[in-house]
C-alpha cells in the first residue's frame, strides 16, 4: 500500500504524484497526460496526450487548477482506494483494502462505476463520477428541488457549458446527503439514457469523509 496527497482545489478533486497533481476521475474511461507515461501504486502506465481533444493544458484552464492530467477507471479500477479528504490523503494497494463504512453495490459501463441512488423514493441508477464537480439529475422533478443557483462545468468532446442546479436529496445506501444537482446538455443527456442511467453522483459525497472505492469488487463504502 502507498499513501498519497490528495486534495479539493477549486470543487475538484486531485491526487498528487511526484509534486504534479492529477484529477482523480472516475467518470472517465481513459487517462491521459503531459507525460506519455505514469508510475502510480508501483505501476506502470503508458499515456495519451488526450481524451476527446481534452489535453493536461485545456483540462487546467477548465479546473483553474494546474495539472499534468486525468487519471481516469483504466489506471483506478486495477487497485483498492481509501479517500481520506479530511485528513488529505489517499491510500492505494494492488491488495484488498478494507473500510467498515456503509456499502453500495457497484455496476459499472465502460468501466465506469454506477450506484443506485434514491430520490423521493424512487431508485435511480447514476454513474459514480469523483470527475464532477456537481451531481446530475436527468428528471424533470429536479425544477422542483430549491434553486442553487448555475455553474459553469465541462466534458470532453463538448467543452464548457452552464447549467442551473438545484439542491436534491439523495441517498446512497441508506446514508443520506443533499447534493448539488444540474441537468446536462442534450447530447451528454442522451448518453446517459443510452447506458441506462438517469444521473451522476460528483465529488461532494467525498468531502469530509472518509470512503472506500473498490472497484475490483464492485463496491463503495460511505
Amino acid at each position: 500500500m502507498i499513501t498519497l496527497p490528495l486534495m479539493f482545489n477549486h470543487g475538484h478533486l486531485f491526487v498528487k504524484l511526484e509534486g504534479n497533481l492529477w484529477l482523480y476521475d472516475t467518470g472517465a474511461p481513459t487517462s491521459f497526460g503531459a507525460t506519455d507515461s505514469l508510475s502510480f501504486a508501483g505501476e506502470q502506465f503508458g499515456l495519451p496526450s488526450s481524451y476527446f481533444g481534452l489535453t493536461a493544458a485545456t483540462l487546467s484552464q477548465y479546473v483553474g487548477v494546474e495539472c499534468s492530467g486525468l487519471l481516469g477507471a483504466d489506471v483506478l479500477s486495477r487497485f483498492d482506494h481509501i479517500l481520506d479528504t479530511a485528513g488529505g490523503k489517499l491510500n492505494v494497494s494492488t491488495a484488498e483494502l478494507s473500510h467498515d463504512g456503509q456499502s453500495v453495490r457497484l455496476d459499472e459501463f465502460m468501466g465506469i462505476p454506477i450506484v443506485t441512488a434514491s430520490v423521493g423514493g424512487s431508485d435511480y441508477r447514476m454513474f459514480f463520477d469523483t470527475g464532477a464537480q456537481i451531481s446530475y439529475f436527468q428528471d424533470d422533478s429536479l425544477t422542483r428541488f430549491p434553486s442553487a443557483g448555475s455553474v459553469t462545468d465541462f466534458y470532453p468532446g463538448v467543452g464548457q457549458f452552464q447549467t442551473d442546479t438545484h439542491q436534491v436529496p439523495v441517498s446512497l445506501g441508506g446514508v443520506a446527503f443533499v447534493l448539488r444537482c444540474g441537468g446536462l446538455p442534450g447530447l451528454l443527456g442522451a448518453t446517459l439514457m443510452m447506458a441506462g442511467t438517469q444521473g451522476i453522483v460528483g465529488n461532494q459525497v467525498l468531502n469530509d469523509r472518509i470512503a472506500g472505492f473498490f472497484p475490483r469488487r464492485n463496491l463503495l463504502c460511505l
